[in-house]
C-alpha cells in the first residue's frame, strides 16, 4: 500500500515563495488524492506489493483497462514526492560539486540552464512538469505532460517543477513565468545533487 510522504517542513516553511495555503491543497488534498485512488487502482493487482518506482517502472504489469489511471495516479504520487523532497525553505542557492559540472558541461552555464529549464515549464502547454534529469552520465532537461514520469522513459529525474495550476494558481494566478522564476529560491541542491 502506497502512502502519503510527510512534508519535510512545516506548510508554511516555503513563504514567500509558495503559500501556506498552496501546499495545505496542494500536498494534503491534490497529492493524498492521487494516493488514494492510486490505492484503489492496483488493490489486487501484481502491482499491489511494489514501492512506486517499481510501479512506474513496470507500468506494463498493469491491468489494460486501467493501466492509463495507473500511470496517471502512480506518476502524481512518485512525481509530487519528488517535489515536496526538493524543497527547502533557505537551501544552498546554486549546485556544487559534480552536478554543477554536469550542468555546465551541458548548459554552459548555471543562468544558462536555469533559463532553458524555466522555458520548459513555460512552453509546457496546459499540465505537467519541467525536469532535470540524468541520462547516462548526462543531464538534460526534459517536459512531460499530465503526471507522466521521466522514470519511465529509463532516465533518472534529478529535479521537477511542477507546472499544474494547482502548484502556483492561488499565489501567483496565471503568472506561470513568475512562479518559474521564484521556484530557484526553494530549490534544495543537496538533495538534487544526492539524487545525480
Amino acid at each position: 500500500m502506497i502512502e502519503l510522504m510527510k512534508l519535510p517542513y512545516e506548510h508554511d516553511a516555503l513563504e514567500p515563495v509558495i503559500s501556506k495555503n498552496t501546499v495545505e491543497f496542494h500536498h494534503d488534498k491534490h497529492h493524498q488524492n492521487y494516493v488514494d485512488t492510486l490505492n484503489k487502482l492496483i488493490e489486487g493487482t501484481e502491482l499491489a506489493s511494489l514501492t512506486i518506482e517499481e510501479i512506474i517502472k513496470n507500468l506494463d504489469k498493469a491491468p489494460a483497462d486501467k493501466k492509463q489511471a495507473i500511470i496517471n495516479n502512480a506518476g502524481g504520487v512518485y512525481n509530487h514526492n519528488l517535489y515536496w523532497e526538493e524543497l527547502i525553505p533557505g537551501g544552498a542557492s546554486e549546485p556544487t560539486g559534480a552536478l554543477k559540472e554536469a550542468i555546465d558541461k551541458a548548459f554552459g552555464s548555471f543562468e544558462k540552464f536555469k533559463e532553458e529549464f524555466e522555458a520548459a515549464g513555460k512552453g509546457r502547454f496546459g499540465s505537467g512538469w519541467a525536469w532535470l534529469v540524468k541520462d547516462g552520465d548526462e543531464v538534460k532537461i526534459v517536459s512531460t505532460a499530465n503526471q507522466d514520469s521521466p522514470l519511465s522513459e529509463g532516465l533518472i529525474p534529478l529535479l521537477a517543477n511542477d507546472v499544474w495550476e494547482h502548484a502556483y494558481y492561488l499565489d501567483y494566478q496565471n503568472a506561470r513565468a513568475k512562479y518559474l522564476s521564484e521556484f530557484w529560491k526553494i530549490v534544495n541542491w543537496d538533495k538534487v545533487a544526492e539524487r545525480f
